[in-house]
Protein backbone atom coordinates (compact mmCIF):
# COMPACT_ATOMS: atom_id res chain seq x y z
CA UNK A 1 0.00 0.00 0.00
CA UNK A 2 1.44 3.37 -1.06
CA UNK A 3 2.01 6.09 1.51
CA UNK A 4 -0.55 8.88 1.42
CA UNK A 5 0.59 11.98 -0.45
CA UNK A 6 -0.31 15.66 -0.33
CA UNK A 7 -0.74 17.76 -3.47
CA UNK A 8 -0.11 21.50 -3.68
CA UNK A 9 -1.20 23.70 -6.57
CA UNK A 10 0.40 27.12 -6.94
CA UNK A 11 -1.52 29.29 -9.43
CA UNK A 12 0.26 32.46 -10.53
CA UNK A 13 -0.17 35.05 -13.24
CA UNK A 14 3.11 33.95 -14.86
CA UNK A 15 3.39 30.25 -14.03
CA UNK A 16 1.65 27.41 -12.25
CA UNK A 17 3.10 24.46 -10.38
CA UNK A 18 1.78 21.14 -9.13
CA UNK A 19 3.72 19.89 -6.10
CA UNK A 20 3.76 16.39 -4.66
CA UNK A 21 4.48 16.26 -0.95
CA UNK A 22 4.57 13.59 1.70
CA UNK A 23 1.39 12.83 3.59
CA UNK A 24 2.40 14.67 6.75
CA UNK A 25 3.65 18.13 7.72
CA UNK A 26 7.21 17.98 9.12
CA UNK A 27 8.87 20.31 11.60
CA UNK A 28 11.54 21.05 8.99
CA UNK A 29 11.08 21.39 5.24
CA UNK A 30 13.96 19.12 4.19
CA UNK A 31 12.77 16.17 2.13
CA UNK A 32 9.08 17.08 2.38
CA UNK A 33 8.60 17.75 -1.34
CA UNK A 34 8.88 14.62 -3.48
CA UNK A 35 8.25 16.00 -6.98
CA UNK A 36 6.89 19.00 -8.89
CA UNK A 37 5.73 20.01 -12.36
CA UNK A 38 5.77 23.63 -13.52
CA UNK A 39 4.27 25.25 -16.63
CA UNK A 40 3.56 28.74 -17.95
CA UNK A 41 0.09 30.04 -17.09
CA UNK A 42 -0.50 32.01 -20.31
CA UNK A 43 -3.72 33.41 -18.84
CA UNK A 44 -4.83 34.77 -22.22
CA UNK A 45 -5.91 31.23 -23.09
CA UNK A 46 -8.69 31.39 -20.50
CA UNK A 47 -9.04 29.66 -17.15
CA UNK A 48 -10.52 26.42 -18.47
CA UNK A 49 -7.41 25.54 -20.48
CA UNK A 50 -5.14 26.45 -17.58
CA UNK A 51 -7.19 24.27 -15.23
CA UNK A 52 -6.98 21.45 -17.81
CA UNK A 53 -3.19 21.79 -17.63
CA UNK A 54 -3.34 21.65 -13.83
CA UNK A 55 -5.45 18.48 -13.86
CA UNK A 56 -3.27 16.76 -16.44
CA UNK A 57 -0.18 17.70 -14.40
CA UNK A 58 -1.73 16.18 -11.27
CA UNK A 59 -2.45 12.97 -13.20
CA UNK A 60 1.08 12.93 -14.57
CA UNK A 61 2.83 13.52 -11.24
CA UNK A 62 0.78 10.74 -9.62
CA UNK A 63 1.53 8.32 -12.45
CA UNK A 64 5.26 9.08 -12.45
CA UNK A 65 5.37 8.35 -8.70
CA UNK A 66 3.26 5.17 -8.92
CA UNK A 67 0.36 6.75 -7.02
CA UNK A 68 -3.40 6.66 -7.57
CA UNK A 69 -6.26 9.01 -6.75
CA UNK A 70 -6.91 6.95 -3.59
CA UNK A 71 -3.45 7.88 -2.28
CA UNK A 72 -4.19 11.62 -2.17
CA UNK A 73 -4.61 13.00 1.35
CA UNK A 74 -5.86 16.30 -0.07
CA UNK A 75 -5.11 19.42 -2.11
CA UNK A 76 -3.87 22.83 -1.07
CA UNK A 77 -4.32 25.60 -3.64
CA UNK A 78 -2.50 28.92 -3.43
CA UNK A 79 -3.65 31.73 -5.74
CA UNK A 80 -3.67 35.50 -5.82
CA UNK A 81 -6.81 37.23 -4.52
CA UNK A 82 -9.54 38.28 -4.57
CA UNK A 83 -10.97 34.89 -3.68
CA UNK A 84 -13.37 33.20 -1.28
CA UNK A 85 -11.32 30.69 0.67
CA UNK A 86 -14.39 29.39 2.53
CA UNK A 87 -16.17 28.44 -0.71
CA UNK A 88 -12.99 27.65 -2.67
CA UNK A 89 -13.78 30.15 -5.43
CA UNK A 90 -11.25 32.33 -7.28
CA UNK A 91 -12.71 35.78 -8.01
CA UNK A 92 -10.91 37.48 -10.87
CA UNK A 93 -7.41 38.29 -9.56
CA UNK A 94 -5.75 41.21 -11.40
CA UNK A 95 -3.17 38.91 -12.99
CA UNK A 96 -5.77 36.28 -14.00
CA UNK A 97 -8.33 38.51 -15.71
CA UNK A 98 -10.92 35.93 -16.80
CA UNK A 99 -10.84 33.80 -13.61
CA UNK A 100 -14.23 35.08 -12.52
CA UNK A 101 -15.87 32.81 -9.89
CA UNK A 102 -13.79 29.73 -10.75
CA UNK A 103 -14.78 26.91 -8.31
CA UNK A 104 -11.31 25.41 -8.17
CA UNK A 105 -11.76 23.29 -5.03
CA UNK A 106 -15.04 21.80 -6.28
CA UNK A 107 -13.33 20.85 -9.56
CA UNK A 108 -10.59 19.03 -7.65
CA UNK A 109 -12.95 17.34 -5.19
CA UNK A 110 -15.21 16.04 -7.94
CA UNK A 111 -12.35 14.65 -10.02
CA UNK A 112 -10.17 13.13 -7.30
CA UNK A 113 -12.53 12.48 -4.40
CA UNK A 114 -10.18 14.19 -1.94
CA UNK A 115 -10.59 17.36 0.15
CA UNK A 116 -9.30 20.58 -1.40
CA UNK A 117 -8.67 24.00 0.14
CA UNK A 118 -7.93 27.44 -1.30
CA UNK A 119 -6.00 30.34 0.18
CA UNK A 120 -4.68 33.70 -0.98
CA UNK A 121 -1.08 33.25 -2.14
CA UNK A 122 0.23 35.99 0.14
CA UNK A 123 -1.48 34.39 3.15
CA UNK A 124 -0.16 30.98 2.17
CA UNK A 125 3.39 32.31 1.78
CA UNK A 126 3.11 34.11 5.11
CA UNK A 127 2.26 30.83 6.81
CA UNK A 128 5.12 29.05 4.97
CA UNK A 129 7.71 31.62 6.08
CA UNK A 130 6.23 31.62 9.60
CA UNK A 131 6.45 27.84 9.93
CA UNK A 132 9.64 27.14 7.98
CA UNK A 133 11.49 30.35 7.09
CA UNK A 134 12.44 33.81 8.30
CA UNK A 135 9.33 34.19 10.47
CA UNK A 136 9.98 31.29 12.83
CA UNK A 137 9.63 32.40 16.44
CA UNK A 138 7.68 35.60 15.69
CA UNK A 139 4.02 36.35 16.47
CA UNK A 140 3.41 39.50 14.42
CA UNK A 141 4.55 39.09 10.82
CA UNK A 142 3.84 40.77 7.49
CA UNK A 143 4.85 38.80 4.41
CA UNK A 144 4.97 40.81 1.16
CA UNK A 145 4.88 39.05 -2.21
CA UNK A 146 6.63 41.65 -4.49
CA UNK A 147 6.52 39.46 -7.61
CA UNK A 148 4.06 39.59 -10.50
CA UNK A 149 1.92 41.62 -8.08
CA UNK A 150 2.19 43.13 -4.61
CA UNK A 151 0.17 41.70 -1.74
CA UNK A 152 0.62 40.84 1.91
CA UNK A 153 -0.12 38.00 4.28
CA UNK A 154 -0.63 38.87 7.93
CA UNK A 155 0.20 36.79 10.98
CA UNK A 156 -1.13 38.74 13.95
CA UNK A 157 -0.73 37.55 17.54
CA UNK A 158 0.30 34.14 16.22
CA UNK A 159 -2.73 33.65 13.94
CA UNK A 160 -3.36 34.09 10.22
CA UNK A 161 -5.58 37.13 9.72
CA UNK A 162 -7.53 37.14 6.46
CA UNK A 163 -10.17 39.81 7.17
CA UNK A 164 -13.94 39.92 6.89
CA UNK A 165 -14.10 38.53 3.35
CA UNK A 166 -10.54 37.37 2.59
CA UNK A 167 -9.40 40.85 1.52
CA UNK A 168 -6.96 41.69 4.32
CA UNK A 169 -3.46 42.47 3.08
CA UNK A 170 -4.29 43.86 -0.37
CA UNK A 171 -1.54 46.43 0.06
CA UNK A 172 -0.89 46.67 -3.69
CA UNK A 173 -4.01 48.83 -3.97
CA UNK A 174 -2.64 51.55 -1.66
CA UNK A 175 -2.05 54.77 -3.62
CA UNK A 176 1.46 56.09 -3.03
CA UNK A 177 1.41 58.89 -5.63
CA UNK A 178 -1.33 60.80 -7.43
CA UNK A 179 0.05 59.54 -10.73
CA UNK A 180 2.46 56.88 -11.87
CA UNK A 181 2.52 53.38 -13.34
CA UNK A 182 -0.71 51.43 -12.96
CA UNK A 183 -1.03 48.34 -10.81
CA UNK A 184 -4.09 46.66 -9.32
CA UNK A 185 -6.27 48.96 -11.47
CA UNK A 186 -4.92 52.16 -9.91
CA UNK A 187 -2.29 54.57 -11.18
CA UNK A 188 0.40 55.44 -8.65
CA UNK A 189 -0.41 52.40 -6.52
CA UNK A 190 2.01 50.37 -4.40
CA UNK A 191 1.76 47.52 -6.92
CA UNK A 192 2.19 50.02 -9.76
CA UNK A 193 5.65 50.90 -8.44
CA UNK A 194 6.67 47.68 -6.66
CA UNK A 195 6.04 44.58 -8.77
CA UNK A 196 7.61 42.97 -11.80
CA UNK A 197 5.20 44.68 -14.16
CA UNK A 198 5.45 47.92 -12.20
CA UNK A 199 9.22 48.06 -12.57
CA UNK A 200 8.85 47.48 -16.31
CA UNK A 201 6.15 50.17 -16.66
CA UNK A 202 8.22 52.61 -14.60
CA UNK A 203 11.20 52.06 -16.87
CA UNK A 204 9.11 52.73 -19.98
CA UNK A 205 7.80 55.95 -18.47
CA UNK A 206 11.30 57.14 -17.48
CA UNK A 207 13.31 56.10 -20.52
CA UNK A 208 12.46 59.01 -22.81
CA UNK A 209 13.35 61.64 -20.22
CA UNK A 210 16.56 59.82 -19.35
CA UNK A 211 17.64 59.84 -23.02
CA UNK A 212 16.69 63.49 -23.47
CA UNK A 213 18.89 64.41 -20.52
CA UNK A 214 21.84 62.81 -22.30
CA UNK A 215 21.91 59.61 -20.28
CA UNK A 216 23.33 56.40 -21.73
CA UNK A 217 22.01 52.93 -20.99
CA UNK A 218 22.80 49.40 -22.14
CA UNK A 219 19.06 48.65 -22.04
CA UNK A 220 16.94 49.00 -25.13
CA UNK A 221 13.29 50.06 -25.32
CA UNK A 222 12.04 46.52 -25.88
CA UNK A 223 13.84 44.88 -22.95
CA UNK A 224 12.51 46.41 -19.76
CA UNK A 225 11.64 43.31 -17.78
CA UNK A 226 12.40 43.51 -14.06
CA UNK A 227 14.99 40.76 -14.53
CA UNK A 228 16.75 42.61 -17.36
CA UNK A 229 16.74 45.87 -15.43
CA UNK A 230 18.12 44.15 -12.32
CA UNK A 231 20.91 42.56 -14.38
CA UNK A 232 21.79 45.93 -15.90
CA UNK A 233 21.72 47.59 -12.48
CA UNK A 234 24.06 44.92 -11.09
CA UNK A 235 26.42 45.90 -13.90
CA UNK A 236 26.28 49.58 -12.93
CA UNK A 237 23.90 50.82 -15.67
CA UNK A 238 22.88 54.36 -14.64
CA UNK A 239 19.32 54.14 -15.97
CA UNK A 240 18.63 50.75 -14.40
CA UNK A 241 19.99 51.95 -11.06
CA UNK A 242 17.70 55.00 -11.19
CA UNK A 243 14.68 52.77 -11.88
CA UNK A 244 15.52 50.61 -8.87
CA UNK A 245 16.14 53.65 -6.67
CA UNK A 246 12.66 54.91 -7.51
CA UNK A 247 11.18 51.50 -6.77
CA UNK A 248 13.08 51.33 -3.47
CA UNK A 249 11.78 54.73 -2.36
CA UNK A 250 8.18 53.67 -2.97
CA UNK A 251 8.86 50.36 -1.23
CA UNK A 252 10.03 52.30 1.83
CA UNK A 253 6.95 54.52 1.70
CA UNK A 254 4.60 51.55 1.51
CA UNK A 255 6.34 49.67 4.31
CA UNK A 256 6.19 52.76 6.53
CA UNK A 257 2.39 52.87 6.13
CA UNK A 258 2.12 49.18 7.03
CA UNK A 259 4.41 49.51 10.06
CA UNK A 260 2.55 52.57 11.37
CA UNK A 261 -0.78 50.73 11.16
CA UNK A 262 0.12 47.14 12.13
CA UNK A 263 3.28 47.52 14.28
CA UNK A 264 4.78 44.13 13.28
CA UNK A 265 7.94 42.54 14.64
CA UNK A 266 9.19 41.53 11.20
CA UNK A 267 8.41 42.18 7.53
CA UNK A 268 9.48 39.42 5.16
CA UNK A 269 9.65 40.28 1.46
CA UNK A 270 9.80 37.68 -1.28
CA UNK A 271 10.53 37.34 -5.00
CA UNK A 272 12.12 40.50 -6.44
CA UNK A 273 13.31 41.79 -3.06
CA UNK A 274 14.73 38.40 -2.16
CA UNK A 275 16.73 38.31 -5.40
CA UNK A 276 17.69 41.99 -5.57
CA UNK A 277 17.63 43.34 -2.03
CA UNK A 278 21.19 44.60 -2.53
CA UNK A 279 19.76 47.03 -5.12
CA UNK A 280 16.79 48.05 -2.98
CA UNK A 281 17.70 47.86 0.70
CA UNK A 282 19.71 51.05 1.23
CA UNK A 283 17.26 53.46 -0.41
CA UNK A 284 14.25 51.57 0.97
CA UNK A 285 15.56 51.77 4.55
CA UNK A 286 16.39 55.46 4.18
CA UNK A 287 12.84 56.27 3.08
CA UNK A 288 11.28 53.89 5.60
CA UNK A 289 13.14 55.44 8.52
CA UNK A 290 12.16 58.95 7.42
CA UNK A 291 8.46 58.07 6.94
CA UNK A 292 7.60 55.64 9.76
CA UNK A 293 7.10 56.40 13.43
CA UNK A 294 10.55 55.82 14.98
CA UNK A 295 9.25 53.74 17.89
CA UNK A 296 7.50 51.35 15.48
CA UNK A 297 10.30 51.35 12.90
CA UNK A 298 12.89 50.46 15.52
CA UNK A 299 10.81 47.47 16.68
CA UNK A 300 10.55 45.97 13.18
CA UNK A 301 13.07 43.96 11.15
CA UNK A 302 12.82 43.93 7.34
CA UNK A 303 14.36 40.85 5.74
CA UNK A 304 14.26 38.85 2.49
CA UNK A 305 12.21 35.67 2.42
CA UNK A 306 14.24 32.59 3.32
CA UNK A 307 12.48 29.79 1.44
CA UNK A 308 13.67 31.05 -1.94
CA UNK A 309 12.14 29.63 -5.08
CA UNK A 310 10.49 26.88 -3.02
CA UNK A 311 8.22 29.24 -1.10
CA UNK A 312 5.28 28.78 -3.47
CA UNK A 313 5.58 25.01 -3.14
CA UNK A 314 5.57 25.06 0.66
CA UNK A 315 2.82 27.68 0.64
CA UNK A 316 0.47 25.54 -1.45
CA UNK A 317 1.09 22.40 0.59
CA UNK A 318 0.77 24.44 3.77
CA UNK A 319 -2.77 25.45 2.77
CA UNK A 320 -3.80 21.80 2.97
CA UNK A 321 -2.23 21.13 6.35
CA UNK A 322 -3.36 24.42 7.90
CA UNK A 323 -6.93 23.41 7.10
CA UNK A 324 -6.56 19.79 8.15
CA UNK A 325 -5.11 20.94 11.47
CA UNK A 326 -7.68 23.72 11.95
CA UNK A 327 -5.08 26.51 11.88
CA UNK A 328 -6.69 28.57 9.12
CA UNK A 329 -8.97 31.60 9.44
CA UNK A 330 -7.62 32.82 12.77
CA UNK A 331 -8.38 29.53 14.51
Amino acid sequence: MAEKCSVGIDIGGTKCAVILGKGFLPDKPDGFIKDRIEFLTDSKRGWRLVVDDILSSVDRILSENSLSYADILGFGVSCGGPLDSFSGIIKRPPNLPDWDDVPITSILKERYGAPAYLQNDANACAVAEWKFGAGRGYKNIVFMTFGTGMGAGLILDGKLYSGTNDMAGEIGHIRLEQDGPEGYGKRGSFEGFCSGGGIERTARMMYGGFQQSGGQSSLRQGDFSAKAIAKAAEGGDAFALEVYRGCARRLGMGIAIIVDIINPQIIIIGSIYERSHNLLEKEMMKTFKSEALPISANACKIVPARLGDSIGDFAALGVLFANLRGENHES
